[in-house]
């Protein structure tokens, strides 16, 4: 397998790199200081004037839309294997995939608008999400079943006449609280008493449809991801034309596994670009600081841990590309192994790799001075977003024992 970069992604790596150097290093602790600003006035949902600020600009310099594939309505969205390195770059910052109109939910809402979407759906939403114009959110967990089995989703979707009739509680729906969020792909049941995963199907919900509630953020380790936010949403009696369900009733369960399988290995191309930004960090402060005597870098436990980070750093890398590259020569389908593999690799790795770089930090590195406990908290929610590790272990598991 060659992984060798061409020269279009070396060319847009560069560009990339220096669009993050010029515009988005230097100004990180703009964006943390207008959220508070903004929470301090009373609402930090407000999205930043930073990032949209920053966005005509990544326009103007070619760095828009890269994540979408195959799409005529965004000619310059790469392939998974040569997206791998930019997607890798973005997610050294939290905050910048938005920048470049490449951010979670949006990305996957906009994979599922070109894949399962009427050419109408898709002049109404799509288009307006990829100007960057509009937000979504994906509403599918829910907080009274394990949703970890998607064919647990109780939410109803029940016909009547011309309408879908909505009802349930969401949460973990991120975006939500954004004022700008205009769109949601709702997950629900249509039919109980049909085949398993048959029963369920997706539908599109505008934001302002009367009903609709957005009840609290919910924290992950006390940080509420403002202005992004992870919503709890409840559905009342909520009604949208029959025309916005995506395909079909009984297509929910599929479009799940069609969206999250590019979700997922974005995710991870993410988690690989903060473990790098992690080794930085820490070993910037192994050198800075003296203990016993001599600095933290010369002394012995810490070469174990700084090469075991590089080791698994370039491993889950190595796998990512694999999975991207399988992904675009024979389909989502055929790499299922590859990205349920990927998304327990890099997660984990990114976690792990963080955890040391708080340890080097001593008590610095678990307090808000420093971004890494943070990130971590963003990366150890990964180990639960799109399918638990458990999930993915069991998938494996049944492909590899499937395979004698």
């Amino acid at each position: 397998m060659d992984f060798s970069y061409s020269p279009k992604v070396i060319e847009l790596q560069n560009r990339l790199l220096a669009f993050m150097d010029e515009h988005i290093y230097p100004n990180e602790h703009i964006f943390h200081s207008e959220v508070e600003a903004n929470r301090s006035a009373g609402n930090a949902w407000i999205p930043t004037k930073l990032i949209e600020n920053l966005k005509p600009k990544a326009q103007a310099a070619g760095l828009w839309n890269l994540f979408l594939p195959k799409s005529a309505r965004a000619p310059q969205g790469l392939n998974n294997l040569e997206y791998a390195p930019l997607c890798e770059i973005m997610g050294r910052v939290h905050f910048a995939p938005e920048i470049f109109n490449c951010n979670a939910p949006d990305t996957g809402n906009m994979e599922t608008l070109e894949r399962y979407a009427t050419e109408s759906q898709k002049d109404e939403w799509l288009e307006p999400l990829l100007q960057g114009k509009i937000r979504s959110a994906f509403l599918m967990t829910e907080p009274e079943v394990a949703s970890s089995d998607a064919t647990n989703i109780q939410c109803s979707i029940v016909r009547d006449g011309d309408e879908y009739v909505i009802n349930g509680r969401k949460w973990w729906s991120s975006g939500a609280g954004d004022p700008r969020c205009a769109i949601y792909i709702v997950m629900g049941k249509t039919d109980p008493e049909a085949p398993k995963h048959t029963q369920q199907s997706m539908i599109l919900v505008p934001s302002n449809t009367p009903g609709i509630r957005v009840l609290r953020p919910l924290t992950v380790f006390g940080y509420d991801d403002a202005p992004h936010g992870h919503m709890e949403v409840l559905l009342e009696n909520v009604r949208v034309p029959a025309s916005n369900i995506l395909l079909g009733e009984g297509r929910g369960f599929e479009i799940a596994q069609g969206r999250l399988g590019p979700g997922r290995i974005h995710h991870c191309m993410r988690s690989i670009g903060i473990a790098e930004r992690a080794l930085e960090w820490m070993c910037k402060r192994l050198k800075e600081r003296v203990a016993f005597g001599k600095p933290l870098a010369e002394q012995g436990v810490w070469h174990e841990r700084i090469a075991e980070a590089r080791c698994m750093i370039d491993q889950a890398r190595l796998l990512t590309l694999k999975a991207a590259n399988t992904m675009d020569i024979a389909g989502n389908k055929v790499a299922r192994a590859e990205i349920a593999m990927i998304k327990v690799v890099a997660p984990n790795m990114a976690c792990q790799i963080l955890d040391w770089a708080i340890q080097a930090h001593g008590g610095a590195g678990v307090s808000g001075d420093f971004p890494i406990a943070y990130n971590y908290s963003w990366q150890r929610i990964l180990r639960l977003a799109d399918g638990p590790d458990e999930v993915h272990r069991a998938a494996i598991a049944k492909i590899e024992l499937g395979k004698r």
